[in-house]
């Protein structure tokens, strides 16, 4: 019956140096472990060495005009762009830092033709005064290729605002905005390593961090990044030390 479905398209960006084509290839077989229907993989990058040569290249775009440098991660909102990459149908964007836990079909599934994205993390202190803004984080979020322009073009039409954090902290705010309606995945299918695993001080420098339960996808936003998850992890502070969590390897190998 799988075969049966049109394949869907699985994105994910690569530039610079802090990750590297290990963290594709990883990715790339995460997906394939986890996702039962058709699928390809895309990976827009401005260097395809190591990559996996199953997966399908996307040239990194030109700068459409930021002023603060390129590449910059407002590249996120021109795979929005009709024709970008000649997708087309269903795309799930994948941010390299993360670790696919189980099946990943549902993302595909959930509210077809819409826009879906993680909504965003708060702090506890602002998650019990019910203070968890309409904002998206954009580790995870699923467009239909070929039918989101008018997303682009908000991008092109208010790029300085787009640029400007004083308006839009991250691009991921500015992606909700220009996606105008969105719909938040469920809460338990797309976790944070830092919120959801991290034992609350003191207990995290005694309590190994644990997988928390119904999760899909572990988002790395910030540090640690996954490799150093397993390992353990000494932050800046006290509070933000992680011990290691070696069962993260089971999920994040090739």
């Amino acid at each position: 019956m799988n075969a049966l479905k049109p394949a869907v398209n699985v994105l994910c960006l690569k530039w610079g140096t802090r990750y590297d084509a290990n963290y594709v290839n990883i990715l790339f077989h995460s997906v394939r472990r986890h996702l039962s229907r058709p699928f390809n993989f895309y990976c827009c990058t401005e260097n395809a060495d190591g990559l996996d040569a199953e997966i399908r290249i996307i040239p990194f775009p030109d700068n459409p005009g930021i002023k603060r440098g390129w590449p910059d991660i407002l590249v996120k909102l021109m795979v929005l762009q009709d024709g970008f990459g000649s997708l087309v149908g269903p795309t799930l964007f994948l941010d390299l830092d993360i670790v696919i836990m189980d099946d990943i079909s549902p993302l595909f599934d959930y509210k077809p033709g819409e826009y879906c994205i993680i909504h965003n993390w708060v702090n506890w202190r602002k998650q019990l005064l019910g203070r968890r803004p309409a904002v998206g984080n954009s580790s995870v979020f699923r467009f239909d290729a070929g039918r989101s322009n008018r997303v682009y073009e908000t991008f092109l039409r208010e790029m300085r605002q787009a640029e400007d954090t004083r308006i839009y902290n991250t691009e991921q705010a500015f992606l909700t905005h220009a996606m105008e309606k969105v719909n938040w995945w469920p809460d338990e299918w797309v976790r944070s390593y830092k919120w959801n695993c991290r034992p609350a001080f003191p207990l995290n420098l005694l309590v190994t961090p644990k997988a928390p339960p119904g999760c899909r996808i572990l988002v790395f936003h910030g540090r640690p990044d996954p490799d150093e998850a397993i390992r353990g992890y000494k932050g800046r502070k006290l509070h933000h030390h992680m011990r290691a969590a070696p069962w993260l390897a089971d999920h994040w190998k090739l």
